[in-house]
């Protein structure tokens, strides 16, 4: 019995991953993790070591602040924070120097990031800080003001990793990202569970996750705020070579978000399908669940189920007015943007936008200032299905409803009307089955318009 024992524990130990056999402590390359020094070469030293000899696990050990500038990740390693470890971003702009978007850097650069690798896990119960309330100018009521900015903007993207390989980031707490959050780009095989991701909500273009030409991605587990959109679907022109973004589930996550929870676009120059989102909860947010197609790419074969909302109306700032579903395609205005050269197809100057089809919303249960919108040019947006959503529209804030926004779009960029439970513009193949509508407080115009 005892050498059966001893023989299951070495098969045990020579099944284990790399990564969970061999410790990198980064205070053994010289880091210091008292907050001032800035402890890159230290961080970069272990993670180079570790990928070298073949994987294991680099430790920021608890009770330590690991103050950093930018970092790259590679191959079977495990980044993993201890409980009480902090790896926080250098407040100084001028040691950001690569683009998050390669060629256009009018959106941010790299803080930690990894390319062409595999195997690479960001996992632990300590706290990436991206620091972003540093990188943005005054704030005001509703927002930060952001910095001036000419050639490039220096504010870094937390973690950014491109064409990576099984990709996997558990339990970590992700907080004040000071643009883009977690970004996976022309990955395959991801997983994100467990995570805390806490960013200011007053922060713009502060996304939570956004899988860009990525395929099977599993999002569970997950508290998310954020400004900007908290889940972000989407096929960036920078990344074309990485083909459709498809087989992506998200389950089991609560968010709050300024601007949309659950978002597909608006960039979208390839295929998005075959997506799930199901049992979710949505507090406090300007926009519940959108598809946003603005290019020429297609969204089809998508189902949101089983998810309860409460939808506020907030400020300009932020695109959406308090929609609890929206599915829209619509060509986005010209050269209205400061990377305008980035968002249409090389040598075009006018946009265009690709079919939206076979969406299915099942048991939505929604409170909100606003009814849903469903829009597009002809043709585009098609064979909509809603089932069994409950909306309970009532006036809760001082911002005026009856609103329906369409930007980014050439031309007028609301719809001014009543308060409808469904309002369509344009849209062929909406079903409603089990739709369910009260009102009080707002201008209600009835459960549906268009239709």
């Amino acid at each position: 019995m005892r050498r059966l024992i001893l023989l299951l524990i070495d098969i045990l130990i020579l099944a284990l991953p790399a990564w969970a056999q061999t410790n990198y402590q980064v205070t053994d390359y010289g880091a210091k993790g008292d907050g001032t020094t800035d402890d890159a070469p230290a961080l970069q030293r272990a993670i180079d070591a570790c990928s070298a000899d073949g994987g294991g696990r680099v430790l920021l050990s608890r009770g330590k602040t690991f103050l950093s500038g930018p970092l790259q990740l590679k191959s079977g390693v495990e980044l993993y924070l201890d409980a009480g470890a902090t790896l926080l971003a250098n407040p100084d702009e001028k040691v950001y120097r690569h683009s998050a978007f390669g060629s256009n850097q009018g959106e941010g650069m790299l803080w930690l990031w990894a390319k062409d690798a595999h195997d690479i896990r960001v996992c632990g119960r300590g706290t990436i800080d991206g620091n972003g309330v540093r990188f943005m100018g005054r704030e005001l009521s509703d927002s930060y003001e952001l910095k001036p900015v000419t050639t490039f903007d220096p504010r870094p993207h937390v973690l950014t990793l491109i064409g990576v390989k099984n990709v996997q980031v558990r339990d970590i707490t992700i907080r004040e990202g000071a643009y883009w959050t977690l970004h996976l780009v022309g990955c395959d095989d991801a997983v994100v569970d467990g995570i805390n991701l806490l960013n200011n909500l007053k922060i713009r273009n502060g996304d939570g996750i956004d899988i860009d030409h990525s395929r099977h991605v599993r999002i569970s587990n997950c508290h998310i705020t954020s400004g900007d959109d908290c889940i972000c679907l989407k096929n960036r022109r920078e990344f074309a070579e990485y083909g459709s973004c498809h087989d992506i589930v998200v389950t089991n996550c609560t968010m709050s978000s300024r601007s949309c929870a659950i978002k597909i676009g608006s960039e979208n120059m390839d295929s998005i399908y075959n997506v799930t989102i199901d049992n979710c909860i949505i507090t406090r947010s300007n926009r519940g669940l959108g598809i946003q197609n603005r290019d020429e790419g297609t969204v089809t074969d998508v189902v949101f189920s089983n998810i309860i909302m409460d939808l506020h109306l907030w400020s300009d700032v932020w695109w959406g007015k308090a929609e609890p579903i929206y599915v829209t395609s619509y060509p986005r205005a010209d050269g209205n943007n400061k990377d305008a050269n980035w968002r249409f197809p090389k040598g075009e100057t006018h946009g265009r936008c690709g079919e939206v089809s076979r969406i299915y919303f099942r048991g939505i249960v929604a409170t909100s200032e606003n009814g849903c919108f469903i829009g597009g040019g002809a043709g585009k947006v098609q064979d909509i299905h809603l089932d069994n959503v409950s909306l309970r529209l009532c006036h809760m804030t001082d911002y005026k409803g009856g609103i329906y926004d369409k930007r980014p779009c050439r031309g007028e960029g609301y719809i001014y009307n009543k308060v409808y439970g469904v309002y369509v513009d344009q849209a062929q193949g909406v079903h409603t089955t089990g739709l369910s509508v009260t009102a009080q407080g707002v201008d209600y115009g009835g459960p549906t318009f268009g239709l």
